[in-house]
Formats: C-alpha cells, structure tokens, sequence
C-alpha cells in the first residue's frame, strides 16, 4: 500500500510485480503448448521487461483524485494499460521497422533467430511481431478484467476502453497515410494526438476516473489536462528521436528521418524552410543513410531555423496548458502534486 504522498519508484515496483507475473504466467502456458513457441513467448515476456509505467500512474490517480483510497486491485487494472502500450510498441516498431527498443532488438528483429533457416525468414518474424503485439493487447483486456475490482466499476470503464483501442489505431493508421507527404504541422500534431498523447495520458486518467465514478466536470478537467500534456509527452519524443543520445533513449537515431515520418518537429522545419533548405530536406529524408551524413545534415537545418527551439516553446506552452486545467480543478492535495510531478516527468526527461 502506498501512503498519500507520490513516490514514483514504489509505484512503479509494484506495476512491474504485476505486468512481469502476469506476462510471465501467460506466456508459460503459451509456450507449454508447444516447443516451437519458445523464442515467441520469451518475447512476450521481452516486451513489458522495461518501461517508465507512466499510463499505469495515470490511471491510478485518476482513481486517486476521486478520492478512492489507494487499492491493488486498482493497481492491477491500471498494469493493464502498459500491455496495452507494449502491444503498441511492437506494432509501431514493426510499421518503422525499427532496430532497437530499449537498447536492445526489437521483437521482428530478435525473432528472425526463431526462424533463420524457414523460407522468407525476414517476412516470418515480422509475421510473429505482429501476432505478440496482438496477444498483448488481449491480455490487457484480460488483466483488466480480472483485476478484483467490482464488476460495476469495470463496466464504467468499458466503453472507453473501446475508444482507447480505436483512437490509437487511427493514430497509427494516419501516421502510415501520411508518411512521405508533404510535412504539415497541423496533420502532424493530430498524428501526435490519436497516437500517442490519448492512450499516454487522457485516456488512463478517464479510465481511472470512471473506475471511481468521476463526474462529468471531473473528467472534462482530465481531458483538459491530459491532452496538451499527451502532445508535450510526443513532442519531447520527437526531439529525443533526432536529437537524444541513443545510450539514453535505447532507441536509433535516424528512424524519423529515415521513414520520412510527419514529425512536428519536422513539420516545423518544413514550415519555416526556404526553397534551398526545402530541396535539402527533399533529397535527404527516406533514404538509406549507412554512414549517417543525411542524418547530421537533416540536424545542421533543423539547427540553423532553430526548430528544435520552437519545439521546446510547443512542449512548455502545452505543460502550461495542462497545469492551468489541474489547478482549475481542486483536487485533493496529495493528487495535484502526483499529477503535477507527472507532468513535468512526462515532458522533461532524457529518454
């Protein structure tokens, strides 16, 4: 049990307890089904290895700011939305066709060991990427639904868990629709918003708060709050994507730039540029960058319009934006500052 003061550690120790037993679990009687099936289930277990479980803190103080008291049966359905997050990192890697993942290979990638000597190996370990990513997003709901809290407050939470699912997809499914077109920072900011900053922060708040019988203007206030704050969270990922140390961040540094991604940082960049700088851009973003030239050269513009600039000016003015909707809200002290150390965690971090 927590006490009302926020400590992130603990919090984040008790979500892992549950996320890695969970997994673990399933993915036991997933591979006692067959030999085969090792390598795959060693991935699901992989996947929800690492993780900051911040959709996890979301959800719990959207309960919390209710006024429900701390309880592990919540703590349990909040784990939930972290499977719902590693089912989404195993598409998006795949959809990128990104190397690593916390440092370490992602799922189609480390599952090509699985099957190196069948025909079309590549092929076949993107093919069991995608059936992990789906399995996870399965077991969410399973967890979710067995978590021990009443059926009654589940069923609150139910239809959101809907939009959760189909808000996400779009923002996937935009990302790849818009992909190699020409940048433009308001399609690339609803990108942001369907893909990431919904399921990242509003949406745990509001399942949070519908566990706990939020009321409307409650959970107008986590909307207010989360949606600004989602969008900060994936701007600061943008700018990490391009301009964080890889030792950090885990992750490669030319995948934006190399899937010629609607990144707003992009975007920006392509707002700002003028005809010279534009043709640069043109003739370096989707290529094959081995020697990484592309790569600096797409930084040396970023730099001389000074984007990465404006990006921080978009992060800090949605930070404000959310903590002006907390402080509307007069919460429970212990809440407001747990929401308030949230933000500024979700939006000035190095990884």
């Amino acid at each position: 049990m927590m006490s009302d003061r926020w400590e992130p550690a603990a919090f984040k120790a008790r979500v892992d307890e549950v996320v890695h037993s969970f997994v673990a679990g399933e993915a036991d009687q997933f591979a006692a089904i067959d030999p085969l099936l090792g390598p795959v289930a060693d991935q699901l277990e992989a996947v929800v290895a690492d993780g900051k479980r911040m959709r996890a803190a979301f959800c719990y103080w959207g309960w919390r700011a209710v006024g429900q008291p701390d309880s592990d049966a919540l703590v349990r359905a909040a784990a939930s939305l972290e499977l719902v997050h590693a089912a989404a990192v195993v598409h998006d890697d795949l959809i990128d066709d990104s190397p690593l993942r916390h440092g370490r290979p992602t799922t189609h990638i480390a599952l090509r060991g699985a099957v190196r000597r069948r025909p079309r190996a590549v092929a076949a370990a993107r093919s069991l990427a995608m059936l992990v990513g789906d399995l996870l997003m399965g077991l969410a709901g399973q967890l979710f639904a067995t978590s021990g809290l009443p059926a009654a407050y589940l069923a609150r939470a139910r239809p959101l868990w809907s939009a959760l699912a189909r808000e996400l997809i779009a923002g996937e499914c935009l990302e790849i629709l818009r992909t190699g077109a020409e940048p433009d920072t308001t399609a690339s900011l609803k990108v942001i918003r369907y893909k990431t900053a919904k399921y990242t922060v509003e949406q745990p708040l509001l399942i949070g708060g519908a566990l706990a019988g939020a009321d409307g203007r409650l959970r107008e206030g986590y909307s207010a709050y989360g949606l600004p704050l989602g969008e900060a969270f994936q701007l600061r990922d943008d700018l990490l994507g391009l301009f964080g140390d890889p030792a950090r961040t885990g992750k490669a540094n030319a995948d934006d730039v190399r899937g010629h991604r609607p990144t707003a940082l992009l975007a920006e960049t392509w707002r700002i540029a003028g005809d010279n700088e534009r043709e640069q851009l043109r003739a370096l973003l989707g290529r094959r960058d081995p020697d990484g030239d592309g790569l600096r050269a797409v930084r040396e513009v970023m730099r001389r319009l000074k984007t990465p600039d404006r990006v921080e000016d978009m992060i800090t003015a949605r930070v404000e934006e959310a903590l002006g909707a907390l402080h509307e809200l007069n919460l429970p002290p212990h809440a407001a500052a747990a929401l308030t150390a949230l933000a500024h965690s979700a939006a000035i971090r190095l990884s």
